[in-house]
């Protein structure tokens, strides 16, 4: 067994927690390599000696891991989706956040998890990305995103307006805040909080959500994700922000966005039988009634 562990930040009361992952890893006979940044944090408020098994990039760990460990919340999962790219490699969230929506894995299961991976005792749960098309570079090569693309506004309090195309034909403009167009993923997500609809996962979907949207009868809708999104924004402010997932880039109303589905997935490890219903009712507290 060959893990990599990512995280983004580690406090004092967490550094115990990272000791007794590395250590059932070696009990399990595996090997790892932790993220350099990460690995710095963890060896300086560790007392424990640490071998110097790092790693930076992703061909560092193409093809020489077998699993991807993301140490934090949801945001440090969603920095893996750039780590791991179109690998392959599945990601195990362990949650040490808030939510923990996909990072599924409590502290106190950690021993219990590595076990899983060793034996094969997992299935994976395979989460369709979404691809962004520009007419310029804006992300470069990693423009791609597990959650959504949200076109806001920036520099002014005026809502802007978002022209939006299903394949060439045009769909609507949305005069508004900004606009989200999110994976079944995403669903849960900034597109939840804006009145947008839970999509199950495997739903094959794109959500596009208005974000405090001036049209009255403008509602969410939901379009396969056979369909090629595309959008031209303009307001009157001459700069807006392009956000793919946490990551967030100054655009001007030059920008021409074409959004459609990634040809590789994003693979999450799931144990216990855990599926996207259990996660809605114990995360969310979807669907929760005293009559139940």
């Amino acid at each position: 067994m060959r893990v990599a562990i990512y995280g983004r930040n580690i406090s004092e009361e967490l550094i115990p927690l990272v000791e007794l992952l590395l250590d059932e890893i070696e009990k399990a006979d595996g090997t790892y390599v932790i993220f350099e940044s990460f690995h710095g944090l963890v060896r300086q408020k560790s007392k424990r000696t640490f071998k110097n098994n790092i790693f930076g990039t992703t061909d560092e760990i193409r093809g020489k891991v077998d699993f991807l460990l993301s140490i934090g919340g949801d945001g440090t999962m969603l920095d893996t989706v750039t780590l791991v790219q179109n690998t392959g490699i599945p990601v195990l969230g362990v949650n040490t956040g808030r939510l923990g929506f996909l990072s599924s894995v409590s502290i106190e299961e950690i021993a219990h998890a590595i076990d899983c991976l060793n034996k094969g005792h997992y299935v994976l749960d395979k989460r369709n990305l979404l691809r962004l098309e520009t007419n310029r570079l804006i992300f470069g090569d990693i423009n791609y995103a597990l959650n959504e693309l949200t076109i806001h506004k920036k520099d002014s309090s005026s809502m802007i307006n978002i022209h939006t195309f299903l394949n060439g034909e045009y769909l609507t403009t949305y005069w508004a805040d900004g606009l989200i167009i999110s994976t079944p993923t995403g669903s849960t997500g900034y597109s939840l909080s804006c009145g947008g609809p839970i999509v199950a996962p495997q739903s094959g979907n794109f959500v596009i959500t208005p974000i405090a949207p001036h049209n009255l009868n403008v509602r969410p809708i939901v379009v396969s994700n056979n369909n090629v999104i595309s959008l031209e924004v303009e307001g009157r402010s001459q700069y807006f922000l392009a956000s793919l997932d946490s990551r967030s880039v100054t655009i001007d109303s030059s920008i021409q966005f074409a959004v459609r589905k990634e040809d590789f997935t994003f693979d999450i490890i799931r144990i216990d039988n855990q599926n996207f219903l259990q996660t809605l009712r114990n995360k969310l507290m979807w669907g929760i009634d005293s009559r139940n």
